[in-house]
Formats: structure tokens, C-alpha cells, sequence
């Protein structure tokens, strides 16, 4: 077995351009005046590492201390069914989830394991405290499945009305513990509930998009695609919620046109949200970094209504420094919106033509590319990477699953004190 030698990194404040080093679990520039993302800065090129499994091949360019067991890589492979259809010449897909038949092999069929394998394996292998990491659902998953395999403590805060994610080939492990919010709660809610609970110092918070270890772990589809592919894409289309995985990828999109042996294109990135859940969507058209308002009532509803539950983020990281409205006017890219039918036709056209189910969030970007197209927002000659985030459910789930219940359904509203003495009793 191949010994593992941490990554050297610093951290790069991206409104300033200030390096300074990791202490650990460094979320933030701690000399910031203003918000703004951090990012990774490493000390070597794009090098994948054969000698390691799944995702860490890609460990140059993961903060990460150390390696997590069952960890999968995405696979990116050269369309033809779909390409065909929507009259694209280059058109590659990246696929997370599983798919035997072409290498995928994440059992929780969501591309959030790239993310959920990077976060943990930036904490130290003698930990003690509890991770905490709020989720619509398929974060949540990811979490549970790679802490639950690896015996890292942690608690996973869901919307109830969300909890049919949490399916597994497999029971977890005692150390996962899940708390929903109440019926018609949302994903903001349980960001809510987990940082009342964060406030004890035996818990700690994930992050979310300002953890350098989820956004670099997220930033592994660029370079499975660059691998394939030869070269870094003209355009990227991928579903957001939060924002986050098309944070990445141009993160990484970056670093690569850095590097020099893969272009120096600049991709063009392209995010896609699921009407009537258009928070991002109507701002950018807006033309302001600032989000549009939405009442809690607004976003629980439009999170009712649309298909790809995951997508719905109350408070994404769109406006602070580095975040995706900065993304897309540096990449001269665009937002989409796509409705339920057309997410549906997309479901049915990615299986008729590739040959596999996909989630709908995933779908929401097919639909959007589709736009595109018809636009002529893309050339049909163009180099486009389509982010399939989660697929392969009919392929995971053909011997049978394990659904995980809430351990407590707390109110994101009660007492802080409450919370933590109610979610403490299950450790």
C-alpha cells in the first residue's frame, strides 16, 4: 500500500489575494475585513497519482491529511446518443453515481461523495469532536455513507420532508446520527438547526462552500474531464442549489489554465436551477451580486413544488467574494432556468439516448444545456462538459435498500440549550 504524504497548500483569500497558512479547519481569511471565499493554493501541478485509489489520485490538489477507504472517482466519457440528439460534436459527460458498465461506482449515485471524501479526509485521523453538516439530501447522503464506512462521528441535519434520501445498499454505522426539521421545514432551516447546535464546542461545523476541502473534492469532475478529454472544456454546464460544484470547477478550470498543458481557454460556466426555485437565477438576470429578497414562506413552497429538491438554497454563497455571481462574470457565463416537464423529458432522453437514469437535479442541466443549444449560446463544434451529478439509482438499488430514519426531529426554532442536550443524549 502506497503511504500517504499530506498535500501542501496555503490559503488564499480571494478578494485580496492575501496567502496565509491552514491551522487545521481554517474556513475564512481570520484578517478578512469583508466576506470572501478562501481558496487552496498548491505547491504542485495537475499530476493525477496512480498509485492511489478513487478520488485521491487526485490528492495533489485535494487539502486532504490523509485517505478515506471506498472512495470513487468520477468517470467522464465522449457522448454519442445524446450528443446526436442535441447536434453537439464535442460533447463529454461527467458521471457520478453508479454505472458498472462504464467505471462509476458511487453507491450513493451523487457526485456529493467527491466532496464528502475530501472534507474528512482533511480532519485528523484522532479527531474527537462531531462533524455536523446540514443538507436537502443528497449532501446528506454522501456524508453518511463515507462517515459511516470510515467511523467518523457526525450529525447530518435534514429537512424532514427531504428524509426519502436518505437511502442506502446498506444500514450505517452508530456513529451517524440524522436530525430532521419538521414537516415543511427547509434546507435553510436545517443550516438553522445545525448552527444552534454547532455553538457547543463538542460539535463543529462542515462548512459548506467555504471549506476549501468540499469545493477541491467538487473540482475532481474538471479533472477527470481534462484527463479524457485532453484539454480544459469551452463551456461547463452543471444543476446548482448552493452554487458550490460550479464554484469548483472553476476553481480548478483555473488552476488548469495556470498549469498551461491544457489550453488557456477560458470555460465558460453555465449554471442551471429548477423553476419556480430561481433565487440565483432571478438575480443574476437582475444584473446584482446582491441576492433578490425571498420570504421563508416563498422557499418553502417553491422547494414543495419543484423536482429537484436538492436545488433549493434560502441562502446561497452567490454574493461574497469568489462565490458564483463572481464566477459567471469572470467566465463570461450564464444562468438557465428549466421547468418540471422539461426536467422530466430530460430524464427520459438521457435514458433513451445514454442508457442510464439520472437524478433530477442532474437532468435540470441536460434541459438547460438543451436551451443552450437552441439559443446558440453554444457552437456545435464546442468542447462542452454536461456534470451529470447523480445517476445510476435503478443500477444501486437492484438488490434492495436501507432507509435511514431520523434519530429526533428537533425544531430548527427551540432553544440552542435544548438542541444540544437532545442531539448530546445519542452519543
Amino acid at each position: 500500500m502506497a503511504v500517504f504524504k499530506p498535500t501542501s497548500y496555503k490559503l488564499m483569500n480571494v478578494a485580496t489575494g492575501r496567502e496565509f497558512l491552514d491551522e487545521g479547519w481554517t474556513l475564512a481569511d481570520p484578517q478578512a475585513e469583508s466576506p470572501s471565499l478562501v481558496r487552496a493554493v498548491y505547491q504542485t501541478r495537475f499530476t493525477p497519482r496512480d498509485e492511489l485509489k478513487g478520488l485521491y489520485r487526485y490528492a495533489d490538489w485535494l487539502p486532504i491529511l490523509r485517505t478515506l477507504k471506498n472512495s470513487h472517482a468520477p468517470v467522464t466519457y465522449k457522448s454519442k446518443g445524446l450528443a446526436e440528439f442535441l447536434g453537439l460534436q464535442n460533447l463529454y459527460i461527467t458521471f457520478s453515481g453508479y454505472w458498472p458498465k462504464i467505471g462509476a461506482k458511487m453507491e450513493t449515485c451523487s457526485f456529493k461523495e467527491t466532496e464528502a471524501y475530501s472534507v474528512c479526509a482533511r480532519l485528523p485521523k484522532k479527531n474527537r469532536k462531531v462533524l455536523v453538516v446540514q443538507s436537502a439530501g443528497n449532501t446528506a447522503r454522501a456524508f453518511a455513507r463515507v462517515c459511516s464506512d470510515n467511523k467518523i462521528p457526525i450529525v447530518i441535519c435534514i429537512p424532514l420532508d427531504n428524509i426519502n434520501d436518505m437511502w442506502f445498499s446498506k444500514p450505517l454505522h452508530s456513529c451517524v446520527k440524522v436530525i430532521a426539521t419538521p414537516k415543511g421545514s427547509d434546507y435553510y432551516d436545517a443550516i438553522a438547526l445545525g448552527e444552534k447546535l454547532c455553538r457547543n464546542p463538542r460539535f463543529f461545523a462542515e462548512g459548506g462552500a467555504k471549506n476549501v476541502a468540499r469545493r477541491d473534492g467538487m473540482g475532481t469532475t474538471i479533472l477527470s474531464a481534462v484527463e479524457t478529454i485532453g484539454r480544459i472544456p469551452d463551456a461547463y454546464f452543471q444543476a446548482v442549489g448552493s452554487g458550490t460544484g460550479a464554484i469548483a470547477a472553476w476553481e480548478n478550470a483555473c488552476r488548469l489554465e495556470a498549469d498551461g498543458r491544457f489550453g488557456k481557454n477560458r470555460m465558460r460556466v453555465y449554471a442551471c436551477q429548477n423553476a419556480p426555485y430561481s433565487l440565483m437565477y432571478d438575480s443574476w438576470k437582475a444584473g446584482q451580486r446582491e441576492l433578490v429578497p425571498i420570504t421563508p414562506e416563498t422557499s418553502r413552497k417553491s422547494s414543495e413544488v419543484i423536482l429537484a429538491t436538492v436545488l433549493s438554497n434560502r441562502k446561497p454563497p452567490y454574493s461574497i467574494a469568489g462565490g458564483l455571481y463572481d464566477v459567471l462574470k469572470a467566465s463570461g457565463g450564464d444562468m438557465y432556468l428549466a421547468n418540471n416537464d422539461e426536467i422530466v423529458n430530460a430524464i427520459l432522453q438521457f435514458f433513451k439516448r445514454e442508457g442510464v437514469d439520472i437524478f433530477p437535479a442532474a437532468a435540470c442541466a441536460v434541459a438547460c444545456l438543451k436551451q443552450a443549444v437552441e439559443k446558440g449560446d453554444v457552437k456545435p463544434d464546442e468542447v462542452i462538459m454536461l456534470n451529470i451529478t447523480g445517476g445510476g439509482m435503478l443500477n444501486a438499488t437492484n438488490h434492495g435498500i436501507y432507509k435511514k430514519e431520523p434519530d429526533l426531529v428537533l425544531s430548527q426554532d427551540l432553544p440552542e440549550e435544548e438542541i444540544i442536550t437532545a442531539v448530546d443524549s445519542l452519543f
